[in-house]
């Protein structure tokens, strides 16, 4: 299918309706019942998205001896390991399972409360059960293929380091842990694009034209070829906004420090996303703003007839 290449496509021209929609939507009137059920919405949405990292020391000198000791409690342990694996991974894999198909419901709620300006739990609920199950079903095999092509590369770079520990520090062994870094690197730049087009775009194409994620991502392909330096830097440009928003949520977090329950509150999640809903609004109405650049067929706030656009 051919798209048109609209005349001028900007990255800046969304941020002004992207936050005049925030003040509309949130604030003319304030009604703390619409922020709670929106805030739901935009819960429902992110969930599972969030995280937090952490880091470990490796102390060299001594790896051969802690190896030697993880080895040691390993073997020690392996029936209640065994056990605990057999209890816990089903259990993991279902609450998985549970997130994902509850996070792509909420991703169309998202998009109908925003792009209407209401406030809506039921009705897009059932309204995109179909658009929500083709989701559900795309992200499952997004992310088992993400799990597969990182985790063997991940596993050669750990095999690899651990032979250094009767080999030696070769270089064979050291090229081979830089060219899995790398792999790794890589693979985890593409799966995320891929998770991202997925939510700021193939979504609301999916809302206005289609039931089918596979249909939405072949329609936003179409796009993306006459686009390519376009959305790459829409990309680069959501880096800056990312950057912005999180500076935005650390000041607050800085302010409700300074009185503890605010910031437990802050803390539980379906509250903290509540409470920060006007950057989850703008976040999303900023991609909307951004997508109906690209023609009337694009743009969810007066969705049109679609008109062959369904693959």
């Amino acid at each position: 299918m051919e798209l048109e290449k609209p005349l001028h496509v900007s990255v800046i021209d969304p941020i002004t309706p992207a936050i005049e929609h925030v003040r509309l939507m949130l604030f003319r009137p304030f009604d703390i019942s619409k922020w709670l059920i929106v805030g739901f919405c935009a819960w429902l949405a992110y969930l599972g998205q969030g995280g937090g990292g952490g880091g470990s020391n490796f102390n060299f000198s001594d790896r051969q001896q802690d190896f030697s000791h993880f080895k040691e409690a390993i073997l020690a342990n392996l029936p209640w390991i065994i056990i605990a694996g057999i209890i816990v991974i089903p259990i993991i894999i279902i609450v998985g399972l549970l997130i994902c198909w509850v996070s792509s419901r909420g991703q169309f709620m998202f998009v109908h409360c925003v792009a209407g300006n209401k406030a809506e739990v039921a009705v897009p609920w059932n309204k995109f059960s179909r658009h929500s199950n083709s989701l559900f079903l795309f992200r499952l095999v997004v992310g088992l293929l993400a799990f597969i092509t990182i985790c063997i590369p991940m596993a050669f770079a750990v095999f690899a380091f651990l032979g250094l520990q009767s080999a030696g520090l070769t270089a064979a062994a050291i090229a081979g842990i830089i060219a899995a870094i790398v792999g790794v690197i890589v693979l985890a730049i593409f799966f995320a694009l891929v998770a991202k087009f997925t939510k700021d775009f193939v979504v609301p194409i999916m809302l206005l034209n289609t039931e089918s994620s596979l249909a939405g991502w072949r329609i936003f392909l179409s796009l993306l070829g006459v686009n390519k330096a376009r959305i790459t830097l829409y990309v680069l440009f959501q880096i800056l906004i990312c950057m912005v928003i999180g500076f935005i949520s650390f000041f607050i977090c800085l302010i409700m420090c300074c009185c503890c329950c605010l910031f437990i509150l802050l803390l539980i999640p379906y509250v903290g996303t509540v409470i920060l809903l006007p950057l989850f609004v703008f976040q999303r109405s900023y991609s909307l703003f951004y997508l109906r650049q690209f023609g009337p067929q694009f743009d969810v706030f007066t969705p049109p007839v679609p008109q062959g656009l369904v693959l």
